[in-house]
């Protein structure tokens, strides 16, 4: 067995993809800052280093459902750890429920701190994980992120931070879940063909290449339509309205994605990453303007 190196591991869980299920958080914690007073920052930091430790077993999870499957191969994109020989199978399984039951531990911990809610939204975000690869195959996959990533956590970080149910962080989580989904579904509409050989169906099949490029740039520039009318109801501080620039990078992303329809998949190959980077961006800026606002309130 191949001797792997710490940079090996850290391959194996995509840190790459963290900003995913990092932002959500991030912006709720920018919320409390802007609307709430008294916050336990702890319980806000522990949740992030959590989310971030339940996204790695999603990654490796997923990784080893997706190439047990026939999902991945040789020639296929993304993830190449067990393509490449790089990691067995069983090395990758088992990081995975490594992983797994130090979230769990991890969740437990922060549960204890604050209150049942808190159980049944980590409940729900293992859940997630674990079915995702089998509902990912059946089309829900995009619909499972929305949840994992937008509204699970901003809605648990907020509980974590201020003790409250406060589900107005939704109008957040949407545009930022709307970005976020959008990573996986030009993933998806990428692999439309090897996806097929492998006889699973995803959203993206469901719909066809063309609708699915329609979704995407949706995805990725309506947010900023949302943000613009939540400010002007009063729902979030005028100051969201930062994340305004990061229009041009989503206006770019929607034009590269409209390259498909000559290029192929090969055309959106770097998709994914640009998206990631997106919705870091996005998040930062929506981020910031919170903060400036509860400075100013």
């Amino acid at each position: 067995m191949r001797k792997h190196t710490l940079n090996d591991w850290i391959i194996a869980v995509r840190p790459w993809s963290f900003p995913a299920s990092a932002m959500p958080v991030i912006v709720s914690l920018g919320y409390l800052f802007a609307l709430y007073e008294g916050t336990d920052w702890l319980n806000g930091i522990w949740a992030l280093a959590n989310i971030l430790l339940f996204h790695a077993a999603g990654n490796t999870w997923s990784d080893w459902f997706d190439y047990r499957k026939g999902v991945d191969a040789e020639d296929t994109f993304g993830a190449r750890t067990l393509t490449s020989g790089m990691f067995s199978p069983r090395e990758i399984l088992t990081l995975s429920l490594s992983l797994l039951t130090v979230s769990a531990v991890a969740g437990i911990g922060l549960w204890l701190r604050t209150g049942m809610p808190l159980l049944y939204i980590g409940l729900g975000g293992i859940l997630c994980a674990v079915l995702y690869p089998h509902l990912k195959f059946n089309a829900l996959g995009d619909l499972v992120i929305f949840i994992a990533f937008a509204l699970l956590p901003t809605l648990g970080t907020v509980y974590a931070g201020s003790g409250v149910i406060d589900f107005s962080v939704w109008l957040l989580a949407v545009p930022v879940g709307s970005i976020t989904v959008a990573i996986l579904h030009c993933n998806n509409l990428r692999d439309i063909s090897t996806d097929r050989r492998a006889s699973i169906s995803t959203f993206a099949m469901k719909i066809g290449p063309k609708a699915s490029v329609w979704i995407y740039c949706i995805e990725v520039l309506a947010p900023f339509l949302w943000v613009t009318v939540c400010a002007s109801a009063g729902f979030v501080p005028w100051w969201s309205l930062l994340s305004w620039a990061a229009f041009v990078p989503a206006l770019q992303n929607a034009r590269m994605s409209v390259k498909y329809f000559k290029g192929g998949s090969a055309s959106i190959s770097g998709l994914d990453e640009a998206t990631a980077k997106l919705q870091l961006m996005f998040s930062l800026l929506l981020t910031a303007g919170l903060v400036i606002a509860g400075i100013l309130s």
